[in-house]
């Protein structure tokens, strides 16, 4: 994905070795030990400028010089056995300190194109806006964008929903609303992926902000569910 995503915007992509010290023990170390092999062949076999950097672990993450002079960062949401082989700043302090959107990847994500088809979660926060803004170059390539509104009230986003679609079209970039009522049945989530308009959907936009692993922001609080369903990569700002 990142190496599609570079080449499509004519980026540098840089590499992190995000590897954690249990990774280096036991079945995993082979794997663990070609990482950085693995990402120079692949970069170099695809042409794109790339650059490949490690982490110092006592300064709890990437360092400034490269974490906050990025357009996007990628980033995988390891769950079960993976959360140990990969550093434990991955990918909520990433997402918090960086500065920068952050797209992460479910574990069980299949490949398959990322950004042709995208659905705004859209509450109209500060977050979501600020999201929307970084996914710009995206959304201006993308062939469809739904900005789905998730509300309380009946049509009590529609109005801003409105004015994002409008705002969109002036920066080139067309979009519908598709916008639910909570009638208590159903969690955000759910209603996102039941919608008609959502479902060949490749990827969602959404703010995201919280401490640790406890993320709000969406939807009133339901950032970590979006996170952890399995399926789409998420573009996340803080």
């Amino acid at each position: 994905m990142a190496i599609r995503l570079a080449k499509a915007h004519g980026a540098r992509l840089i590499g992190v070795d995000a590897t954690a010290d249990a990774a280096f023990e036991g079945i995993w170390r082979p794997r663990a030990l070609q990482v950085a092999r693995y990402f120079e062949e692949m970069t170099e076999a695809a042409g794109i400028e790339t650059r490949l950097v490690g982490v110092d672990y006592r300064q709890g993450g990437p360092s400034p010089d490269f974490s906050h002079c990025v357009d996007l960062v990628i980033a995988p949401h390891p769950e079960g056995e993976a959360r140990g082989l990969i550093a434990s700043f991955v990918p909520d302090e990433v997402l918090l300190k960086s500065g920068a959107p952050t797209l992460i990847v479910p574990q069980n994500w299949v490949p398959g194109p990322v950004g042709e088809n995208v659905v705004i979660a859209w509450n109209a926060s500060r977050e979501a806006t600020r999201a929307v803004h970084d996914a710009m170059p995206i959304l201006e390539k993308a062939h469809k964008v739904v900005v789905f509104a998730f509300s309380h009230k009946q049509s009590a986003l529609k109005a801003s929903a409105a004015a994002l679609v409008e705002h969109l079209t002036r920066h080139g970039v067309g979009s519908i609303v598709s916008d639910w009522t909570n009638t208590g049945e159903i969690s955000a989530i759910e209603a996102m992926f039941a919608s008609l308009e959502t479902q060949y959907c490749d990827l969602i936009v959404a703010g995201g902000f919280g401490h640790s692993r406890i993320y709000e922001g969406l939807f009133g609080g339901v950032s970590l569910d979006l996170l952890q369903q399995p399926t789409l990569p998420v573009l996340m700002s803080h």
